[in-house]
């Protein structure tokens, strides 16, 4: 049996099937490596949260870095592995999509936000890191051009920064809870374009395998996982279930 059709009749058997996806997911789509060797974070060390917080040039360097690549994230559309995914999760063969890309290409693909869980946050809008309060980035643009810094709440006056997870931040305890709660429920776990090496994340996997679900890992290259999955496949998933759903 080929890789594709295993994953097919997987799928076809699963009543409760969850993916999971990292940056491989979206590289494709023309999302820059962040962590790998040889992508940004080796170039330029990114802002850690607590800088964030407690200095005012942190601050502006990091929004200085985000709307240099704003071009870059506007131009970014879903590539067939999110089409596919967002197919099986209207079908209902798919009930959730955990991810660790920050880019909202679930989304924009057809995903119901609702069913989407991002671990890492989402750098298409902003957010204070006080009371929450959500900013467009348009908005946080015109402050930034005018004060040549970043700005501040309007609600509590804390800093606002991408509504994404920094190095040194706490994830987010509800995205942590749900995806908790998804992996150890669901009967199959597809990994996609993850290396499985990024904490906590990477325990999902192992969690919904030790719960007695059916693990799959779809990336290029090996991950430390891959020994306890079911089925292993090193295609990207748009050459694997195209046919499946007939893309």
């Amino acid at each position: 049996m080929s890789d594709a059709a295993a994953l097919a009749a997987l799928l076809r058997a699963a009543r409760r099937a969850v993916i999971f996806t990292g940056a491989g997911m979206s590289t494709e789509s023309g999302i820059p490596d962040f962590r790998s060797p040889g992508g940004i974070w080796t170039k330029m060390m990114p802002v850690q949260f607590q800088d964030y917080v407690s200095d005012p040039e942190a601050r502006r360097v990091s929004w200085q870095r985000r709307f240099e690549m704003e071009e870059t994230w506007n131009a970014t559309k879903p590539n067939d592995g999110h089409r596919i995914v967002a197919e099986l999760a209207r079908r209902g063969i798919v009930s959730h999509v955990i991810t660790q890309n920050i880019d909202n290409l679930h989304q924009a693909s057809g995903v119901a936000s609702d069913h989407v869980i991002e671990l890492h946050g989402n750098t298409t809008y902003a957010r204070c890191i006080g009371c929450g309060q959500a900013y467009p980035l348009d908005w946080v643009k015109r402050q930034f051009d005018e004060e040549g810094a970043a700005p501040n709440c309007t609600v509590c006056d804390e800093p606002v920064k991408t509504a994404t997870i920094s190095f040194g931040q706490m994830m987010p305890e509800d995205e942590m809870q749900r995806a908790t709660a998804l992996s150890q429920a669901c009967d199959l776990f597809i990994a996609i374009g993850s290396s499985l090496v990024v904490w906590p994340a990477a325990g999902f996997p192992m969690m919904a395998k030790r719960s007695g679900a059916r693990l799959v890992i779809v990336n290029r290259e090996p991950t430390e996982q891959d020994d306890i999955a079911d089925l292993v496949i090193r295609q990207d998933i748009g050459e694997t279930l195209g046919p499946f759903v007939g893309n």
